[in-house]
């Protein structure tokens, strides 16, 4: 389906676009339309170009500060609070 719509573009911008069309003998729609797929299409494609972000795993060894019960939440969330204003504690 093809639809009508008004675009406002800026005189110079508008003289120069419709010399580009008819020295390409095409219509200004045509030039439009090209110029805004392959500003839509470039972006997707620059999208899918990106590396995927990979999340840093720790390689440290060892394990939970020593006398840590990892079975006791209550304890844990106190180490976790270590720290912060009363107003900020669990």
């Amino acid at each position: 389906m093809v639809e009508r719509t008004t675009v406002r573009l800026e005189e110079g911008l508008l003289r120069a676009a419709r010399k580009k069309a008819a020295a390409e003998g095409r219509t200004l729609t045509s030039l439009i339309e090209e110029g805004l797929r392959q500003v839509i299409y470039e972006d997707l494609s620059r999208k899918a170009q990106r590396k995927p972000f990979k999340i840093p795993v720790s390689k440290a060894k060892g394990g939970p500060r020593p006398g840590v019960d990892l079975t006791r939440t209550s304890e844990l969330l106190e180490l976790l609070d270590e720290g912060l204003p009363p107003e900020k504690r669990r």
